[in-house]
């Protein structure tokens, strides 16, 4: 069974996607609606849902506004708007489907379908790669795991240079010239990554057995790849302990 949640500041609009999604019970459970989308927010953090129908244009806060409050999501987002122009930003913030109102049978069947794959492709993916690091502990394994473009990756941590963060996002800088971007904020990378990588900046992950050198008067490093990163003033000492 699907779970869902409905996001829109109009009441009638509200009604009449629930009323919708309620010919498909047997599929699809709304579990709440929200007519404030901080609410949602508040609703999300200690609840966990499939899909979150999204309503675009809200006067606290806009629906793209919304989901940047979720730097990884787990569910699902349909966008549901009047608005055929807001068809391109959704598939930009990377939702799985968009509903244009009035909302039709068809449209909202077919919605559902796609919300069943992501649930269990998505189920699939976390019980793989769960099973993967387990594998690589008991292995002793040094391989980094990174989930990209509906693959997984495997990663030789020699291989990375440095790792950038762009908001929710993180490019991965390899020795080979290649660039890799994932939808993963650089704290969670960090987590991953081994005891070789060190966070410089609060934009910057530097593999430490790549550093050519350290300029002590603006207080910068040199990668072997001839990258110049700045060294918080925070980080600077921790730093310069690693040596």
């Amino acid at each position: 069974m699907i779970t869902a949640i409905l996001i829109d500041d109009e009441s009638d609009a509200l009604e009449c996607l629930k009323w919708e999604l309620e010919n498909f019970k047997d599929k699809i459970r709304v579990i709440a609606t929200f007519d404030a989308a901080s609410d949602a927010i508040l609703f999300l953090e200690k609840n966990e849902v499939d899909a979150v129908f999204l309503d675009v244009e809200m006067p606290e806060m806009s629906g793209f506004e919304f989901l940047e409050n979720f730097m990884k999501r787990d569910f699902a987002v349909i966008i549901t708007t009047a608005y055929q122009d807001y068809a391109l930003p959704a598939i930009k913030k990377q939702c799985l489907d968009f509903l244009q109102k009035p909302t039709d049978s068809v449209a909202v069947r077919q919605c559902i379908e796609k919300i069943k794959n992501f649930k269990n492709e998505h189920l699939f993916i976390n019980y793989f790669e769960e099973k993967l690091y387990r594998k690589a502990e008991k292995e002793g394994n040094k391989k980094i795991i990174i989930n990209t473009d509906g693959k997984l990756m495997f990663l030789q941590p020699d291989d990375i240079i440095y790792c950038e963060s762009d908001g929710n996002y993180s490019t991965i800088y390899l020795e080979n010239g290649k660039k890799i971007l994932i939808s993963t904020p650089l704290k969670q990378l960090e987590e991953k990554l081994t005891d070789d990588f060190f966070r410089i900046h609060h934009s910057y992950i530097i593999n430490m057995n790549k550093v050519l050198e350290y300029l002590k008067n603006d207080s910068h490093v040199i990668l072997c790849n001839n990258i110049k990163i700045p060294v918080s003033r925070q980080k600077k000492t921790s730093f310069l302990d690693h040596f």
